[in-house]
């Protein structure tokens, strides 16, 4: 039996069939972003077959973030389908043209890791890790612990992972299941965005300044149902928003309202900023923050470390032993020997970004372009409309990253990383700038 929709046939007897069927329309294209899906008794009497196998089959796609469920109002196709992810949005650079999308550190900043990793190839010789040892190498655990509690972290245990994102997966995964939704920063980083729906979750789009995210807009986030919140600490991508001490005691403030919700720091801009970190972490009963060392060292390290309330990471830590098992010794011991050495002078890192992106944001504003960029390595710049723009600016030869990969309801917008930017460039990018967008007012990115 089959279910016709529109020219599309849904077919199958079991739940995996059905899925599958429905998968294979929205890969195909039959099945088009937004399209209603049949109500699942009517699809069952189609089919004859169980409304439990056709609920099944929809939980199934849920869970895989292919399609979305709002109550009475039915289940759809994802817009954005979680095979879809927003890095699929980048463009190819032509030859001759300057690329300021990538999102990418100066490799010129970036420490030599050949050093370090032969450290710890000669540590690793002296003594192998074996199947049983400790995941967390006792003098990375030591480190890093000893970097939280100079930034005012709470006391916890200590994790490592394989970077950023692989911790906030973890993290979420330890507490949230699928239909479960989560406060995200709105415009915000692309793949936690994408991440999200790929684990079943709903997205509440949390609309963020310079501060960080808007304490009304959190506070409605939380009324609507949020059981976490993500937050970018400092350096966020890609708005360049880093949490100030006014706007953290506020939201401290509204959290402690709603002590279940998980909190999730995501501070990757450690080691590239000087404004001090601002953590929520100790206002709820479950929480964490994330510190990757990719833009600081270099993303092929593939490391962060985290901490949170002891729960949290029992969970994360017990998972990761039956998937995983711990990430290679070989780079948490080049790790350790990267900050034992201070191979990498934050200070002097955070000036250069600083230098590039304020002088970019100060020559837009010259030029009745509002920037935005508190700290990092990205400006963002609103626009009236992203396609046009961005096409402009190509055409200018400067290759910028829209903003659709950042956004679920925030205005439109480019993102420009200054990383690759030589000072003597910022005039000629702003000029382009200035030429390709229309002027938006205004100090928010909603």
């Amino acid at each position: 039996m089959w279910f016709v929709l529109g020219d599309y046939r849904i077919t199958g007897r079991r739940a995996s069939d059905i899925a599958a069927s429905v998968e294979t329309g929205i890969g195909s294209g039959a099945l088009a972003p937004g399209a209603l899906l049949p109500p699942m008794r009517e699809l069952a009497a189609v089919l004859g077959v169980n409304p439990n196998t056709v609920a099944a089959a929809y939980r199934t796609l849920r869970e895989r973030g292919v399609i979305e469920t709002d109550g009475r109002r039915g289940s759809r196709v994802r817009s954005r389908p979680a095979s879809a992810p927003r890095d699929a949005l980048r463009m190819d650079v032509p030859p001759g043209v300057r690329n300021v999308a990538s999102g990418n550190p100066d490799v010129s900043l970036l420490p030599s890791l050949q050093g370090p990793l032969a450290a710890a190839a000669r540590r690793y010789a002296r003594t192998p890790t074996l199947y049983g040892a400790d995941p967390v190498a006792p003098e990375l655990a030591t480190l890093a612990r000893a970097g939280f509690d100079a930034d005012g972290v709470p006391a916890g245990p200590v994790g490592v992972t394989s970077g950023a994102l692989d911790g906030i997966e973890r993290v979420l995964a330890a507490h949230l299941r699928p239909g479960d939704a989560v406060a995200v920063e709105d415009p915000g980083w692309g793949s936690v965005l994408d991440l999200a729906p790929a684990l079943g979750l709903r997205v509440l789009p949390v609309a963020v300044d310079d501060d960080g995210p808007r304490p009304e807009a959190v506070a409605r986030a939380l009324a609507d149902g949020a059981r976490a919140l993500v937050v970018t600490a400092r350096a966020q991508n890609p708005t360049g928003a880093a949490v100030s001490a006014h706007r953290a005691a506020e939201l401290r403030e509204l959290l402690a309202l709603h002590p279940e919700v998980l909190v999730l720091d995501d501070d990757h801009g450690h080691g590239i900023v000087d404004l001090p970190l601002q953590s929520l972490g100790g206002v709820t009963r479950h929480w964490a923050l994330v510190r990757s060392t990719a833009k600081a060292y270099g993303p092929d390290l593939r490391l962060a470390v985290l901490t949170g309330d002891t729960v949290t990471m029992d969970r994360v830590r017990g998972r990761q032993r039956l998937g995983p098992g711990w990430v290679s010794r070989l780079l948490q011991y080049a790790v350790v020997e990267l900050w034992t050495t201070g191979a990498v002078d934050a200070a002097a890192v955070a000036r250069s970004y600083g230098e590039r992106r304020d002088g970019l944001v100060a020559a837009l504003e010259r030029r009745g372009v509002p920037a935005y960029g508190r700290s990092g390595m990205n400006v963002w710049v609103p626009v009236a409309e992203e396609t046009g723009a961005v096409a402009r600016l190509l055409g200018a030869g400067w290759a910028v990253a829209p903003g659709a990969r950042f956004r679920v309801e925030s205005r439109p917008g480019v993102r420009i990383t200054v990383s690759g930017l030589g000072l003597e460039e910022v005039a000629g990018l702003a000029n382009a700038v200035a030429d390709a967008v229309r002027p938006a007012v205004g100090g928010r990115f909603d």
